[in-house]
């Protein structure tokens, strides 16, 4: 059997092929786009092996940007029809978690860890999560100044954990956008058939009066 996973929620855009039951991917691709997942994410699958085609498909729900979370579920949704495989989502920052705990040291050092990333509009996407992996509480957007002031951590992981750990003046910082390539270290119990997005915050467009 056969798993394609797609991350398209945030600057980065990814994909992975896996075989098996192996963590380590038969095939990947990551890259920093900043926009343009529309138009990269189908040919970045196409470079995979059998053109990714797959009997199981991982898709990040979110939060993060409206567009890139609709993309890769709309992506998934399609291939799921078309190649009559499995589709499930999983949560972006639980990836980051998977990703953060996979580092030894890092796990020495603290039994939880903070998963902090961009929202958009000043404020940062916050959840705590066990040093396993699992939710502690749910996602918040909010200001940095009432994150750092509400979670004490040692470790934080994301794309502004290093902002996260300067203003609130301690803790270890680890860097890092998710990546597909492991989307097979999130447990399984995050996974789920309801493939709705996960926006964390209201949407920055307003219908009219």
């Amino acid at each position: 059997m056969r798993m394609l996973a797609i991350e398209t929620t945030t600057e980065a855009c990814s994909v992975a092929l896996f075989e098996g039951e192996s963590t380590a991917p038969l095939a990947s691709r990551h890259e920093r786009i900043g926009r343009g997942h529309a138009e990269r994410l189908v040919p970045m699958i196409a470079e995979l092996p059998e053109r990714g085609r797959a009997d199981r498909i991982l898709v990040s729900l979110g939060p993060g940007s409206f567009t890139g979370v609709r993309i890769g579920i709309a992506t998934a949704r399609a291939l799921g029809i078309a190649w009559r495989a499995q589709v499930l989502g999983y949560p972006t920052l639980a990836l980051v978690a998977a990703m953060a705990g996979r580092d030894p040291g890092a796990l020495d050092e603290a039994l939880a860890m903070l998963v902090c990333m961009n929202a958009g509009h000043g404020e940062w996407f916050v959840q705590p999560f066990s040093a396993a992996g699992e939710p502690a509480s749910t996602c918040r957007s909010l200001p940095p100044e009432s994150a750092v002031r509400e979670h004490d951590e040692t470790l934080v992981a994301g794309s502004r954990a290093s902002e996260f750990v300067d203003l609130r003046g301690f803790g270890k910082a680890v860097e890092l956008l998710p990546e597909a390539a492991y989307a097979r270290n999130i447990a399984e119990t995050l996974l789920s058939e309801q493939l709705s997005p996960v926006y964390g915050r209201a949407p920055d467009a307003r219908l009219p009066a």
